[in-house]
């Protein structure tokens, strides 16, 4: 950053004028020497390979189960917050600006097929009510300042993209045609959409100020769930039998123990936000803000004796035994003791 600063001050008056200025969502990530040392946010597993994506459109593959990494083109160099996999092929990937790409080669290459100026653009033609309409005229008035913070996939086609103020965009062509869902899942106060998750027929969504919101037929309708809690939800899961796993500020882990009336709390001894959840064979495992991994035992999380993360955005099974945590630091293997009760 230094040297990018003196470069900057050291340019003639001349040349810097004439230099275009070109807005990230249209400018092509840069290569960088250690992508794996970069800020990455989401990491998933494509088939045998192992995808993470994060600061400036950084996408970093891994063929060997995380030894090694390399990068790969990025039509973009907004930062990507998340990337999921449907299959070892398709992919998508979500981020600042309102982007989201999407990709057919296992994360090869990558298209862009939504931003936040196009986003607007398509919610004020889809809007059929006065309400809807200043809402999307503000959208495009803002430009596209406004983040996709999760997506969650049915398939190589079908997706929805959540984030920022409660936006919330489906495609069931991969991409190429959207619908925006924000009058479809209830948010009165258009808050931020964190948490994304699908299982089966059930959807899940949850983000600031304790909001969830849940489907039970595939996203053709949402109903709103009393949170045991007020504070912003950071991760979550939806468990094999559709209950919700849910996790955010100060330690607070609660689990479902219904089809979504009653809330159980987790005992949790790290009172720091947890910032990621990952299945591990039979258990879950769970990071804090401090770093510290933790793993959910009957009614309580247990921490694990490893080394101490820093700032952990998300955790992924590399194997058995192995984790992949990324973060502010990029890449951070561990190795973790072996697995015990299965998650209830």
């Amino acid at each position: 950053m230094v040297r990018l600063i003196l470069a900057l001050a050291l340019t003639p008056p001349a040349l810097a004028a004439q230099a275009p200025v070109v807005e990230a969502l249209q400018r092509p990530a840069l290569t960088v020497r250690q992508p794996e040392r970069a800020v990455l946010l989401s990491v998933a597993r494509a088939g045998e390979r192992l995808v993470a994506v994060g600061e400036r459109g950084i996408v970093v593959l891994s063929d060997d189960a995380g030894a090694r990494w390399r990068q790969v083109p990025c039509p973009v160099s907004v930062t990507l917050t998340m990337v999921r996999f449907a299959d070892a092929r398709h992919g998508v990937a979500v981020g600042h600006g309102g982007a989201v790409l999407t990709t057919a080669d296992g994360g090869d290459s990558w298209q862009l097929r939504l931003d936040g100026r196009r986003a607007a653009q398509i919610a004020l033609q889809a809007a059929t009510t006065p309400e809807a309409r200043r809402d999307a005229e503000r959208l495009l008035a803002d430009g596209p300042d406004k983040p996709f913070l999760d997506v969650l996939l049915w398939d190589a086609r079908r997706l929805l993209a959540v984030g920022a103020y409660g936006l919330a965009f489906h495609s069931a062509d991969g991409g190429q045609t959207w619908q925006p869902w924000m009058a479809r899942v209830p948010n009165p106060k258009g808050l931020h959409w964190y948490v994304a998750r699908r299982q089966g027929d059930t959807l899940l969504l949850a983000g600031e100020q304790g909001q969830i919101v849940r489907s039970d037929d595939g996203g053709a309708s949402f109903h709103a769930l009393a949170s045991p809690y007020k504070g912003s939800w950071f991760a979550g899961e939806l468990l094999a039998d559709g209950r919700a796993l849910l996790a955010g500020l100060r330690g607070n882990v609660w689990r479902q123990t219904d089809g979504g009336a009653g809330w159980q709390a987790i005992a949790n001894p790290v009172p720091a936000s947890i910032t990621a959840i990952a299945a591990s064979g039979p258990d879950w495992l769970l990071a804090s803000q401090a770093g510290a991994v933790l793993r959910l035992q009957g009614d309580a999380l247990v921490p694990l004796d490893t080394a101490p993360l820093t700032l952990p955005a998300a955790l992924l099974a590399a194997g058995p035994g192995r984790v992949i945590a990324v973060g502010v630091t990029g890449i951070q293997p561990l190795t973790t003791p072996g697995a015990t009760t299965p998650a209830k």
